[in-house]
């Protein structure tokens, strides 16, 4: 998506990608921004919260020895889900930090694989989406790495 100007009487290829405000305005800029602030914050308190229980989960399975196999065994798989539940979230919070490094760069709204812009619903839905759709399903697709789904 190229944009003509004329500068000193010469026309000019412009690209709108290289500031988001010209692929979003201003106030959807803003929002957006304030979607993935208020995301991370929650996902921090969420892994805070996550690793203190999983110490004092383990604290607890040490002090629990004498318990038997079953126990142990379904002791096991809760800390084993927890810290499944803290890697999304930490996954997560990286795709937004990227998506803040995107806007704060210029690069915010537009597909890293095709570089058009990613329409404004799927950012509303998505606010850390680093593809259009398309290229979001094509990745999903060609990606060898399992997918984790939410529990």
């Amino acid at each position: 998506m190229l944009d003509k100007t004329t500068v000193s009487g010469q026309a000019t290829e412009v690209s709108r990608r290289d500031d988001p405000e010209q692929v979003f305005g201003q106030k959807e800029i803003a929002f957006l921004r304030k979607q993935l602030r208020d995301r991370a914050a929650v996902l921090r308190e969420e892994i805070r919260t996550g690793l203190i229980k999983y110490d004092e989960d383990q604290y607890r399975a040490i002090a629990d020895r004498v318990g038997d196999l079953e126990e142990r065994s379904v002791a096991d798989l809760l800390t084993d889900i927890d810290l499944s539940e803290i890697d999304r979230d930490v996954i997560e919070l990286k795709d937004i930090e990227n998506a803040l490094t995107r806007i704060a760069e210029g690069r915010y709204g537009v597909c890293i694989d095709c570089e058009e812009p990613i329409s404004f619903e799927r950012l509303e839905k998505v606010p850390s989406a680093a593809r259009c759709h398309n290229c979001q399903e094509r990745f999903e697709h060609a990606d060898p790495r399992p997918t984790y789904h939410t529990l």
